[in-house]
């Protein structure tokens, strides 16, 4: 059974024989001599451990290549967004969505040995498992094609570095703009960006709250995620927080909400 399609390749359903069921992605053909490549890249992903990643079970190698991944029982967030027949999230599994994702993307930054990990982050690869727990699914290895000297090739993995981390936490913003809203997003001129950006948006930002929540969000929550995205999606040659400070921003405002 065919779950999705990404940018790494068709995904199906399926029941192992013992019983288990998971999630097959099946790779992409591969350049002759880059075996080693692939078999070091699939026991890097299998070193990854965080609860808001989809954990990798296993991988078979030869002319038919397949990951193996855990099934994630309730799908993807596109699909509680915008499908009309799913039961639409409540305010708080948004708002910790947020926090879930923001951690996975601190945990691959900031923790991991190579550091680093190139992310397809929308809400199609976030995927919710039975207790609506948001894991990535999606992660791979930052490649630099430099072929200099180790000094040039640092300062190219570096700048490469740089500009996927920018590149995510603009992504990061449209995906809070989605949860917020409800409505899938283009780039950087889309509206819903175009309004986030305006000085004035605070006046007008109840009236973008998705309508499947009613009236019943947080509104300082509200003006807290759309903070993060105003920040996230503005544009410049440096993005002006990291994922880190996003992070710990969202616990506390989660934090002090169920405080109080």
């Amino acid at each position: 059974m065919i779950l999705g399609s990404g940018s790494y390749g068709t995904i199906y359903r399926a029941q192992l024989p013992n019983g288990q069921v998971a999630a097959v992605r099946r790779a992409g053909p591969l350049q002759e001599g880059k075996e080693d490549s692939f078999r070091k890249e699939v026991q890097l992903l299998g070193c990854l451990h965080h609860r808001h990643l989809v954990r990798l079970l296993g991988f078979s190698e030869g002319d038919n290549r397949f990951l193996v991944f855990d099934h994630m029982e309730n799908g993807s967030l596109k699909e509680y967004l915008h499908d009309p027949l799913r039961t639409p999230l409540n305010w708080r599994t948004r708002l910790q969505i947020a926090i879930d994702v923001a951690s996975a993307l601190e945990y691959l930054y900031y923790f991991c040995d190579p550091p680093v990990y190139e992310v397809s982050l929308n809400s199609n690869t976030v995927l919710l498992d039975e207790n609506f727990v948001a894991k990535l699914s999606e992660v791979g290895f930052l490649k630099c094609d430099c072929n200099q000297s180790s000094e040039s090739e640092s300062s190219c993995s570096r700048d490469h570095i740089d500009e996927r981390s920018k590149n995510l936490i603009f992504q990061f913003g449209l995906l809070v703009l989605e949860l917020v809203t409800g409505q899938s997003l283009g780039g950087e001129d889309g509206e819903v960006v175009q309004w986030v950006q305006d000085s004035r948006f605070a006046y007008s930002m109840h009236n973008m709250v998705d309508m499947d929540l009613g009236n019943n969000y947080n509104s300082d929550e509200l003006k807290s995620l759309l903070i993060v995205a105003r920040l996230c999606t503005r544009t410049g040659d440096k993005p002006l927080v990291t994922i880190s400070q996003i992070h710990r921003y969202l616990l506390g405002k989660a934090e002090h909400s169920v405080r109080y």
